[in-house]
């Protein structure tokens, strides 16, 4: 019976002869690649038993043919020649065959590998669907309404089908082909979608524990689970493509906790956290809100991961301010992108604040830091941050009143709501220099919305009225007017004061020429005269620098008095 075997198989022949001058007639195929099923199947070619060649064994045949030495030159259309004409022909022509000899080569690696069946399924299955994608995308063309072809984004592409098949393959086979299809330029957003289903149909894999016989092997399973899922996580983010938006930011925050919990290497989380800051204005709450998986884990919510993110967002955002033409976008344009970006993220933020405050384990250094990592100026309204601190406040009670005074210096009480500013103002948990700025705002809103009415009717000028500027205060609006008010008659009367003091100078200049004038006429009556004169005029002088708080009024008279009795 071995005569056939040995006629088409070369390590047969071989194997046979030592063992025939050895004098045993046993012959041991180790390693035998397909285990017996691919031996029987190798044996019914050699003694020309009929069997069909299929997707589902040809590279059991290709590896087998290639171990048992089944080639041409042992005998001719031999077993190994049979195996690549299918493969090449058939196989590769068809991307569901291809997938399905991948799925075989996973329990005939490294040896599928070797005779590169599984580079040419890969390269076969990546061409295929690029093809496809290409003539799917030719469908959609359609031409506007003023004559230019364009991409109908409204007709489901069906060039993806090819989506679900991919799932079925283990994962380091599923890498190669994703890998593949990346270089043949296979659209990101198809390579995002085959990556969220098979995240989906692999990361939802439990553990199967029903015939465990103890604890101890219970344990294996899970521990073998976890590594397999913190292998699939690892491999897939670094499967993500690098294109923005192609990735729901939904799927790489499930990513993410999935790798928090299963504990996947820093590169890895570094990485989504990188990827989510980029395009956080389009995250929710539920997104953002990631539980501590740690046992050890002092907090109810990761916000160490979530100030990462945040941090990766302000650098994002940074680095595209440096970049842009800051005529185009300019910082405090509301139609700016990135600011955009930044209100949005701002609000975010926010809420997310109100959600982790009531946790009683939450320091109050991470609260603050997570508060003041965006700039200033991106909350327009501080509602939602005051919202978040009276929480934090209202589950820390035993706060210091120094810690009290650090959380209330994050909020501006000038940019609250009337409504918020009401709360704030009768919020017993503020501390007393923060209930004072509320009411002098709201004392300050007032006014100016007092001001406001009484210009609109009375038609005044608009330096009349005090007002906000650019968040500076008028001193008319302080609550101590009256004190203000004194100052501001003080600076007038002193303005007053040095008005009268220049007119004396120039009258006393005006009496030592008279004098001069006097002496050189050498007359006695003139001088007595004008001697009398001028003590009079003197006289009036400080009589009215004393008894009139307008002496300027006085001066025209003053004046013709003189020069009609000269």
């Amino acid at each position: 019976m071995q005569f056939p075997l040995v006629s088409r198989s070369g390590r047969i022949r071989k194997l046979v002869t030592e063992r025939r001058d050895s004098g045993t007639s046993r012959v041991e195929l180790l390693n035998l690649p397909g285990g017996a099923e691919s031996f029987e199947l190798a044996a019914k070619f050699c003694y020309g038993v009929n069997f069909e060649i299929t997707s589902l064994n040809v590279a059991n045949l290709c590896c087998v043919s290639d171990y048992l030495e089944m080639t041409e030159e042992y005998a001719k259309d031999n077993l190994g020649s049979r195996a690549e004409t299918y493969l090449d022909t058939i196989v590769c022509k068809s991307l569901e065959m291809c997938v399905d000899v991948l799925q075989q080569c996973e329990n005939l690696l490294p040896l599928a590998d070797e005779l590169k069946i599984v580079s040419r399924c890969t390269d076969a299955i990546a061409s295929k669907a690029c093809a496809e994608q290409i003539a799917s995308s030719f469908s959609r063309l359609e031409y506007s309404s003023s004559g230019r072809l364009q991409m109908n984004k409204q007709v489901k592409c069906e060039g993806d089908w090819w989506i679900e098949d991919l799932s079925a393959l283990r994962i380091d086979l599923y890498q190669g082909v994703l890998a593949a299809m990346k270089c043949r330029g296979v659209r990101p957003e198809s390579v995002g979608a085959s990556l969220q289903n098979y995240a989906q149909k692999v990361l939802t894999k439990k553990a199967s524990l029903w015939n465990a016989s103890n604890q101890q092997k219970a344990d294996l399973v899970v521990n073998l689970i976890e590594q397999e899922q913190r292998l699939v996580v690892e491999t897939l983010v670094s499967l993500l493509p690098v294109e923005k938006l192609a990735i729901p930011i939904s799927f790489l925050f499930g990513l993410l906790r999935t790798a928090v919990m299963l504990d996947c290497t820093i590169s890895c989380r570094l990485d989504l956290e990188r990827r989510i800051g980029s395009q956080l204005e389009i995250a929710t709450l539920d997104d953002i809100l990631i539980p501590s998986f740690r046992h050890n884990a002092e907090t109810l919510f990761d916000v160490d991961t979530i100030h990462r993110i945040l941090v990766n967002f302000s650098q994002q955002e940074d680095s595209e301010d440096d970049v842009e033409d800051t005529s185009a976008y300019e910082s405090d344009s509301p139609c700016s992108p990135s600011q955009t970006a930044l209100l949005k993220v701002a609000k975010l933020v926010d809420s997310y604040l109100a959600e982790v405050a009531a946790d009683v384990n939450l320091k109050l250094t991470k609260f603050m830091v997570i508060a003041e990592t965006l700039p200033a100026h991106t909350r327009t309204t501080h509602d939602g941050l005051y919202r978040a601190v009276d929480i934090f406040l209202k589950a820390h009670q035993g706060l210091s009143d120094l810690e009290r005074k650090k959380i209330s210096k994050l909020i501006d009480f000038q940019k609250l709501s009337q409504e918020a500013g009401a709360h704030a103002a009768q919020n017993e948990r503020l501390p007393l220099q923060s209930i004072v700025q509320v009411l002098y705002f709201e004392q300050v809103r007032l006014r100016n919305s007092l001001s406001c009415s009484y210009m609109d009717t009375e038609h005044k000028p608009m330096h009349q009225s005090w007002r906000i500027s650019s968040g500076a205060l008028s001193a008319a609006m302080s609550p101590r007017d009256n004190y203000a008010s004194l100052r501001r008659e003080n600076r007038e009367l002193k303005l007053e004061l040095s008005r009268l003091r220049m007119r004396l100078n120039d009258l006393e200049k005006d009496h030592v020429c008279m004098k001069k004038d006097m002496q050189k006429s050498s007359s006695r009556k003139i001088l007595n005269s004008f001697s009398w004169k001028i003590s009079k005029f003197s006289f009036f002088t400080r009589s009215t620098s004393r008894g009139s708080s307008s002496p300027s009024r006085y001066s025209p008279k003053t004046d013709s008095n003189v020069v009609g009795r000269t």
